[in-house]
């Protein structure tokens, strides 16, 4: 009972890490899938002195997806309803052409800042309207929300990693006088060893092996869908293949450099 115990804390352990990095993908994905959809939705609107055709404005800066002019009736119609045809004719011939730019991507405020540059630096354009502190508002706090559960991240896998040290040294300190019997027959370390590298090694199966079930039932849980269908995003909660193999890799990895570390720390000692 007390060696179920002594495994189960140490899987636990792992399963915590596992989960804080598929978390923090999973935080990654949906930001990086809102930021898209904030792409779709965003826009600069440009004001030229002349016409200019899609060609020209595409080469002004390469983030520009596309461009669409505006048209003036809008504009006309709320000046004055009651101006007769030549009159509406004239004022569009005298009006600036308003285009609206749509971008690849969503941009950093420093590449708004860069466009709103280039745009202005073309002689036919007068101004621009990035709608900037609506976009820095919105740039940052997906950011601060980014930082945060980065930093969530981080701190329980330093906090749990020192955890699993102290776990696997406790179960090297109970195989301690069989490891010594052994080193006096001329057992290599590796073999003395062998116990702390299994017990490592077969809690980080166990534990990816329940973090692919626990993230493979999220994946598929209707809340979970639904709260991302009402922020309109679709976001890859997990995927059976490369996570998992990521996860998995990463508990091996991690449990079997840190028994390597008390293996070697304990050859010194003697």
């Amino acid at each position: 009972m007390k060696s179920i115990r002594n495994h189960l804390s140490l899987v636990i352990a792992l399963l915590s890490i596992l989960f804080s990095i598929q978390i923090f993908t999973i935080v990654d994905r949906s930001i990086e899938s809102y930021k898209a959809k904030l792409a779709n939705n965003y826009s600069v609107i440009v004001v030229s002195q002349r016409k200019m055709s899609n060609d020209v404005i595409l080469n002004i800066n390469k983030m520009i997806l596309n461009s669409n002019e505006l048209s003036p009736d809008a504009v006309i119609k709320r000046l004055d309803k009651n101006m007769d045809e030549k009159n509406i004719q004239l004022l569009k011939l005298t009006l600036p052409r308003f285009y609206k730019l749509n971008l690849k991507y969503y941009p950093t405020p420093k590449e708004i800042k860069k466009l709103t540059s280039d745009l202005l630096a073309n002689k036919n354009i007068t101004k621009v309207e990035d709608y900037s502190h609506t976009h820095d508002t919105t740039y940052k706090l997906l950011l601060l929300f980014k930082r945060v559960v980065f930093v969530f991240s981080v701190s329980i896998f330093i906090v749990t990693t020192l955890l699993i040290f102290k776990e696997l040294r406790i179960w090297q300190f109970k195989h301690s006088e069989r490891m010594s019997i052994m080193g006096l027959f001329g057992a290599p370390v590796w073999l003395r060893s062998a116990v702390l590298f299994r017990l490592s090694i077969v809690d980080a199966l166990i534990a990816s092996a329940l973090a692919f079930g626990l993230f493979t039932y999220l994946a598929s849980s209707r809340f979970i869908l639904e709260q991302f269908k009402n922020i309109g995003i679709n976001v890859v909660v997990f995927d059976p293949v490369n996570d998992f193999l990521i996860l998995l890799g990463i508990a091996v990895s991690l449990s079997v450099l840190l028994a390597s570390m008390i293996v070697l720390g304990h050859k010194e000692e003697i």
